[in-house]
C-alpha cells in the first residue's frame, strides 16, 4: 500500500495531464517551465481523518494538517516547529476604520518571521523523504531565509540566490543561518532563471516558487489554520492577501477549496489578492479576465511583491476566481499608511509587504465593497523587522528632547 494513501496525484495546470505523484517533482514535461502541477487529493480517504489528525497529533505544528499535505502521513519532519501563529482580533483597529469584524493573522510570528517558512517546512520534509542534502532556491529575501533557517538545524545544505537589491537586514538573517549566498546583478527574476539553469546543471532540488508544486501546499496551511482559529463552522466573508509572485494567494485557495471540499466549512470566503499599483501584473490579468500575464517592470517598495514575471500566476488567478474573489491595487503611500495604523492599532509589526494586504481592506472599505457588517481576515505574512527602512517610512521620527522641562512642555496639560 502506498505511503500516500491520501494522495490521487498531480495534475498540468495547463494541459490537464495527470501524472502519478512521485513521477515528477516539478513541472510538466509537455508544457515545460510554465507547466505548473498541482497536487490532487482523495477528499473521501481524508474526511474521517481530518479531524483525528488535526486534535490528536502530538505536534501543534502545520503537520496535524498532514492528510491535507503531500507528504508520508506519518513520514520524517524538520525538527523546526512552524505555526500555530497569533489571531489577532483587531478590535481597536476595526473599530478605527469601521470594520468591527477583522482579524489579522500575524505570520511575521513564525520561526523566520515570515509566512514562507510554512513552504519551507514542506520542502524540508520532502527532502527528508527523498535523502536530500541540498536545496537550493530563488528569492526576494523572505524565502531565503526560511530555507536557510529550517535546513541549518537539518544539515542540509542551502543554496540561496537572491537580487541585489534585497534588503540588508534579510541577507543577513539568511547568511547567518550558514546558507551559501549569491548576490544575482539584477532582478529576482533574473536570480530564479539562474536558480533553475543551476538546478539543472548540478542536478539540485528546488525550493523555488510555483517551479515546485508543493510549495503551494504548505502556503495553504495558512487558512487551513487561521479559519480554524476563527471557527470552521462561520468562517469570514473575505481573505486579504498581497500577491506578488502569486503562489500565497494560489495556496490559501487551496486551502479554502480543500476546507469546502471536506465539507469542514459551509461557504468559501472570497479571496483578495491585493498588489502594489507598480507591480500589478496579475492584477491585470484578473482585470482582463484572461490567465495570461504581461510582464511590467516593478516599482515598489514593497520589496517581497515586486515581481515582473509572476511564475504562479495561474494558480493564484483561478483560486481568486474559484472562491468568487477578487483584486485591488494599492499605491505604495497607502501601504506605509496601512502598516503604520497596524501597529497604532493592533499591535502588529508588518513589512510594507505585508501590510499591503491590509491596505486592500482600506480601499475596498472606501469604494463601498466592504461594508461594516462583512468579516475580514488579513494575512500579515511578515515581520517589519524584515525591512526596517520600509517600516520606518510609515512610523515617522522620533522626538528629542534635552531633558525634562521638554517632556513638562509635551505632557502639559491642554498642549
Amino acid at each position: 500500500m502506498s505511503n500516500k494513501p491520501h494522495i490521487i496525484g498531480k495534475k498540468c495546470t495547463l494541459c490537464d495531464r495527470k501524472f502519478g505523484f512521485d513521477e515528477l517533482e516539478l513541472t510538466c514535461p509537455h508544457c515545460g517551465e510554465t507547466g505548473i502541477l498541482d497536487v490532487e487529493y482523495d477528499y473521501d480517504y481524508i474526511r474521517p481523518l481530518f479531524s483525528i489528525y488535526r486534535t490528536g497529533s502530538p505536534r501543534r505544528d502545520l503537520f496535524r494538517f498532514a492528510p491535507l499535505l503531500p507528504l508520508a502521513l506519518d513520514g520524517p519532519r524538520p525538527q523546526t516547529a512552524v505555526g500555530p501563529t497569533p489571531m489577532v482580533h483587531a478590535v481597536r483597529l476595526g473599530r478605527h476604520v469601521g470594520i468591527p469584524g477583522l482579524w489579522i493573522k500575524d505570520d511575521g510570528r513564525l520561526p523566520t518571521a515570515s509566512f514562507k517558512d510554512r513552504a519551507s517546512a514542506i520542502a524540508v520534509a520532502r527532502a527528508k523523504e527523498l535523502g536530500i542534502n541540498l536545496i537550493a532556491a530563488a528569492s526576494t529575501g523572505n524565502a531565503a531565509a526560511s530555507l536557510a533557517g529550517l535546513c541549518a538545524p537539518e544539515g542540509i545544505t542551502a543554496v540561496i540566490f537572491v537580487p541585489k537589491a534585497a534588503p540588508p537586514a534579510k541577507i543577513a538573517q539568511l547568511l547567518t543561518f550558514g546558507a551559501q549566498v549569491f548576490l544575482v546583478d539584477g532582478t529576482y527574476d533574473d536570480a530564479f532563471a539562474l536558480s533553475l539553469k543551476a538546478a539543472d546543471r548540478f542536478g539540485w532540488y528546488l525550493r523555488s516558487t510555483a517551479i515546485n508544486p508543493l510549495l503551494a501546499e504548505g502556503k495553504k496551511t495558512g487558512v487551513l489554520e487561521a479559519l480554524e482559529d476563527i471557527g470552521y463552522d462561520n468562517p469570514p466573508d473575505f481573505v486579504f492577501v498581497s500577491v506578488g509572485d502569486g503562489c500565497i494567494a494560489a495556496g490559501l485557495a487551496k486551502g479554502i477549496m480543500d476546507l469546502h471540499a471536506l465539507g469542514a466549512i459551509p461557504y468559501k470566503p472570497r479571496l483578495v489578492g491585493v498588489q502594489a499599483v507598480n507591480s500589478r501584473v496579475i492584477y491585470e490579468a484578473w482585470k482582463a479576465g484572461t490567465e495570461t500575464v504581461t510582464p511590467m517592470p516593478p516599482s515598489t517598495r514593497a520589496d517581497s511583491i515586486s515581481v515582473a514575471f509572476p511564475r504562479d500566476a495561474v494558480k493564484a488567478l483561478r483560486g481568486i476566481r474559484n472562491t468568487n474573489g477578487l483584486m485591488v491595487t494599492v499605491e505604495d503611500e497607502a501601504i506605509f499608511e496601512a502598516g503604520r495604523l497596524m501597529g497604532t492599532y493592533a499591535g502588529v509589526f508588518a513589512e510594507p509587504a505585508a501590510a499591503c494586504a491590509f491596505a486592500g481592506v482600506l480601499a475596498l472599505k472606501a469604494a463601498g465593497t466592504i461594508q461594516p457588517h462583512h468579516r475580514c481576515l488579513v494575512f500579515s505574512t511578515g515581520s517589519g523587522l524584515k525591512d526596517v527602512a520600509g517600516a520606518s517610512m510609515a512610523a515617522g521620527s522620533a522626538r528629542m528632547v534635552t531633558g525634562l522641562s521638554d517632556l513638562e512642555k509635551i505632557f502639559a496639560p491642554g498642549s
